[in-house]
């Protein structure tokens, strides 16, 4: 455990200097390929979920101290203590005891007894100092003022929920490949080897309990892949048909892309400008036995990839805050900054504006975000068309589509946050 605490504060400090978590615990792995299942496991647990209870971490560390801790590395350390206390099933003294050992490790023995002090002091008294830290919205949300106020402004009828989900542990989704297998024959393969599932909207199944996707039946051969259910509507509401020519901007990792090709025999372009998650790209495409062409590129420089043949149908997936898929990616709430969502929504109105001019009379383009910013999307539509007369927004045909939701689907315990819109070219 003590190492597992080490290694999870030294990546929150990453995190919070600006690095991803993902990328991070990645490297860790490369870095020490001897550590196993389980050490990963517990390392992964701790800094997620750290992360996600950070605002009320940090309130009550700071109701403990009695002069500031100049020590950045003592704090993620009392940062990664406090998480296990709250939330994990942990036997208290073995944490603390190992939390105060981890000081030596990290040579900064003659913190022992401040570190014992602190967390013995939370352990005394943990109900009120948690009740104490939830008198400041950070530490009732745990998130940053400015995020909270923006929620609260956009949903004022449901904007705690909304924030609370967020600190939820995610769903492990999975879309079955139905050209390959029903969803009903896959969902007996499970149940023959044990594994709890339930069937969702779609193609979705939904796992009891996550498994690492080397142990998801069928997962190998390309059977399952997994996506959230939110995401699985892009292909469906795409409406695909064979012999079309699509788009796939800002395809990365490509579960849309598979998607779309598990539908239909379309003639598909994936582009995306990081070459690094293009290669996850295309091995989800070889694992899955599909293909496409796949480009590294910028979308908006269409002139630099485009061979002048309009699309029948394109779907930009564009970059955003990510504030719809925060409980998978918890880095995410203390990495944004409020100015942020306004570069966003300017670089989402550039791609759209470069690649509307693409898409074919008569042909579709879907609109997606991963936020519950209106100012990324709703606003982006408004402003889309006014500017484009020949441009009409569709219907969702999907019937879980709340209508005073205006494509937005907020996050609950089975859907991550993502956001909708479909035109057609007139």
């Amino acid at each position: 455990m003590r190492d597992a605490q080490i290694a999870a504060a030294q990546l929150l400090s990453r995190v919070l200097e600006g690095r991803r978590l993902d990328q991070s615990l990645a490297e860790l792995w490369q870095q020490k390929p001897q550590l196993t299942s389980g050490e990963r496991g517990l390392i992964q647990d701790l800094s997620y979920g750290t992360l996600r209870h950070l605002g009320q971490i940090d309130a009550i560390l700071n109701l403990l101290l009695t002069h500031p801790l100049k020590d950045e590395q003592l704090r993620h350390l009392l940062r990664v203590s406090l998480y296990q206390l709250q939330h994990t099933r942990g036997a208290p003294h073995v944490i603390v005891d190992q939390a105060v050992g981890a000081c030596i490790e990290i040579k900064a023995a003659p913190a022992k007894g401040l570190i014992n002090a602190i967390l013995r002091n939370f352990l005394r008294g943990q109900k009120d100092w948690i009740k104490k830290s939830e008198l400041t919205p950070t530490g009732l949300y745990s998130f940053p003022p400015w995020w909270i106020d923006k929620i609260m402004a956009q949903y004022p009828h449901n904007g705690a929920e909304i924030l609370l989900s967020a600190n939820s542990h995610p769903p492990m989704s999975l879309r079955v490949n139905t050209s390959r297998i029903s969803r009903k024959d896959y969902l007996d393969q499970l149940l023959v080897q044990s594994i709890m599932a339930v069937e969702a909207e779609m193609q979705a199944v939904i796992l009891e309990k996550p498994l690492p996707v080397q142990k998801i039946p069928g997962f190998a051969e390309g059977l399952v892949s997994v996506q959230d259910i939110s995401a699985q509507r892009a292909a469906l509401l795409l409406d695909v048909h064979d012999g079309h020519r699509v788009l796939d901007a800002c395809a990365a990792p490509g579960g849309k892309t598979a998607h779309l090709l598990e539908l239909a025999k379309i003639e598909i372009t994936s582009i995306d400008n990081d070459e690094r998650r293009l290669r996850r790209v295309r091995e989800n495409l070889q694992r899955l036995g599909l293909a496409a062409n796949v480009l590294c590129a910028d979308v908006r420089s269409t002139a630099q990839w485009w061979d002048k043949k309009p699309y029948d149908r394109i779907l930009a997936d564009v970059p955003c805050s990510a504030s719809g898929v925060v409980r998978r990616r918890p880095d995410i709430k203390w990495q944004r900054k409020a100015t942020d969502i306004e570069r966003f929504a300017q670089t989402q109105k550039a791609i759209v504006e470069q690649l509307w001019p693409l898409l074919a009379k008569g042909g579709k383009f879907l609109y997606v975000t991963c936020s519950v910013f209106e100012q990324e999307n709703q606003q982006q539509v408004q402003q889309f068309l006014q500017h484009h007369p020949d441009a009409r927004q569709l219907d969702l045909p999907l019937v879980d589509f709340r209508p005073e939701w205006e494509g937005q689907i907020l996050p609950d315990a089975w859907h991550d946050g993502f956001y909708y819109a479909l035109f057609t070219k007139i």
